[in-house]
């Protein structure tokens, strides 16, 4: 018997669909435990990309104030207050095309290095990125590297046309060449068809290993960019999509990210469900705004998860 195509599990009726995935995650991941992420922003605004849901593209005119580097000092605080709030992990992202060797990127290592220390899971999202690159931060004691490869193929072109979705994958190799752990998704709700959602799960499935970690995001239609029109996707869109990559990708993290501030309590819940993991928490993921802290907690509580403490290694 041959097995299970993704458009075939994708398909099915929505209730078999959770079931399946809540069985597979229960398999995988038996406490009831969620990873919470804080995500800052190191640098922001003035990316020369024209991604079409980026308020940080210097394309577009969103409002989103453009900004330097931060000071290590200023890194180090959000790290130790985030460690506070619960979060595990502590992600820094940079609005850059790619990353270029010189006083910035020697900064960003040390404000690896610098969270590290705290105790505090490491990952970066800073561009495209080379593998001698990779091997630096690994060697500074990065452990993660998102670089998300937005939706398919097919219609990634639609989305941005500054960088090929090759580069892409390019970075997704030299990161895993150089020993980090991959940190990849996409983002839900800009126009794209099922087919688009299930061959973004398909290139997904083919990484060999698979992902470590899988960002799932809702788009957030920002006013000034080209997808600021769009309709919120239907939430059993997201959560079919979540069950699916549960299914295909069962040791994977999950990763609820950007657009949780539009859903309800139910369809997060509906996510966690089908096989999600981890939220970012923190009041603005870069740019898009997030539930509170409090709401976060409140919620976990209400649900009976607890958090997820960060790994050594």
């Amino acid at each position: 018997m041959n097995p299970p195509t993704i458009a075939s599990i994708y398909f099915q009726d929505l209730s078999s669909l959770v079931e399946s995935a809540h069985t597979t995650h229960l398999q995988h991941f038996p406490e009831k435990k969620i990873q919470a992420s804080s995500l800052l922003s190191i640098k922001t605004g003035g990316c020369p990309e024209n991604c079409a849901y980026c308020p940080q593209s210097a394309h577009y005119e969103t409002g989103v104030h453009r900004t330097s580097l931060m000071k290590k000092s200023e890194v180090l605080q959000a790290a130790r207050q985030a460690k506070l709030a619960g979060a595990s992990r502590f992600c820094m992202g940079a609005a850059w095309k790619s990353v270029k060797d010189g006083p910035d990127f020697d900064e960003v290592i040390e404000f690896v290095k610098a969270v590290r220390e705290e105790g505090l899971e490491t990952c970066c999202t800073l561009g495209m990125l080379t593998l001698t690159q990779a091997q630096k931060l690994k060697k500074a004691g990065l452990q993660f590297y998102n670089h998300n490869i937005d939706t398919s193929r097919a219609f990634y072109e639609k989305i941005v046309q500054t960088r090929t979705y090759d580069d892409r994958l390019q970075t997704l190799e030299n990161v895993r060449e150089a020993g980090l752990r991959v940190c990849t998704g996409g983002i839900l709700g800009m126009g794209e068809s099922h087919e688009d959602r299930i061959a973004f799960i398909e290139q997904l499935a083919s990484m060999n290993p698979p992902p470590e970690s899988i960002t799932v995001n809702a788009l957030v239609a920002f006013t000034g960019t080209p997808l600021e029109k769009k309709e919120k996707i239907n939430s059993f869109d997201l959560v079919r999509v979540i069950a699916t990559l549960r299914i295909t990708h069962p040791n994977s993290m999950i990763r609820l990210s950007a657009g949780r501030l539009g859903m309800s309590q139910e369809a997060q819940f509906l996510c966690f469900y089908s096989g999600a993991n981890s939220i970012f928490f923190g009041e603005k993921l870069l740019t898009s705004p997030n539930p509170s802290v409090a709401e976060d907690q409140k919620l976990m509580d209400e649900l009976g998860y607890t958090w997820k403490t960060a790994s050594p290694h």
